[in-house]
């Protein structure tokens, strides 16, 4: 192995952490990483696939562990995430649509998430209402489908819309955008075999950087963080990732 492929390994070690802690798995990172080292869109696409599944999968461990999963909450999402997600996967979009269409919308969540964290909160603001069903059902189908489509799970574009539409706290949509993040990309996953042998040899090496990398993010996520830092964090995350794509 070169010294680039270790590189990148410390590389997704740190974003898996920043992620993680969010309750996000950091496949938009990995994707803005891979394309400023010239990895094709394929590579990118089920590389990135498949550090999110590993990455989502110790976060949902660990908000389960402290009790903050409400599961009324997350399988709405996932009822047809999961199909749409799959269907997504088996779509290879052109690098002239693949790039803008993912940094706009990364872009503009960011954008929605820094203006909630500077929001300084009323003196008697509602609690958090449970997502309806129907409407948590048409947005995990769409949600699904693009996030399968890009490879990027999902939680990135879920978060922003359970926020803006108050249907959890901060830290219930990171425990709620772990989950999803966790079906959808293994269903993206799975859709997308076709494409597996464009998978680098480095896989496994990158994928045990991310193991621990999200380790520590969730386990610092689910105990220490307030909401406000959450969304603060996640908004600098989402901005740089967008703009990296879209330059």
């Amino acid at each position: 192995m070169d010294t680039e492929v270790f590189w990148l390994a410390g590389v997704f070690l740190v974003i898996a952490v920043i992620y993680a802690a969010v309750g996000q798995a950091g496949a938009s990172g990995y994707i803005a990483i891979m394309a400023l080292f010239g990895f094709a869109p394929l590579a990118m696409k089920t590389t990135a696939l498949a550090l999110n599944l590993m990455v989502a999968a110790i976060g949902t461990a660990w908000f389960m562990k402290s009790g903050r999963l409400s599961w009324r909450n997350i399988y709405p999402f996932a009822v047809l995430g999961f199909p749409f997600s799959m269907l997504g996967g088996s779509i290879q979009l052109a690098e002239g649509v693949y790039y803008p269409i993912v940094g706009a919308i990364l872009v503009l969540s960011a954008l929605q998430m820094a203006r909630s964290a500077m929001k300084r909160p009323a003196g008697n603001v509602a609690p958090p209402k449970t997502p309806p069903f129907l409407a948590a059902l048409a947005t995990g189908a769409l949600i699904g489908f693009v996030s399968g489509t890009t490879g990027t799970g999902g939680g990135v574009f879920l978060a922003p819309v359970i926020l803006a539409m108050r249907w959890g706290t901060a830290r219930q949509t990171a425990a709620t955008t772990a989950v999803y993040n966790l079906m959808n990309s293994a269903a993206a996953l799975i859709g997308a075999y076709a494409y597996w042998d464009q998978i680098p040899a480095s896989l496994p090496l990158w994928l045990a950087a991310v193991a621990v990398g999200g380790t520590v993010g969730a386990f610092v996520g689910s105990r220490y963080l307030s909401d406000r830092w959450l969304r603060g964090i996640l908004a600098a995350l989402l901005l740089a990732s967008g703009v990296k794509l879209l330059l």
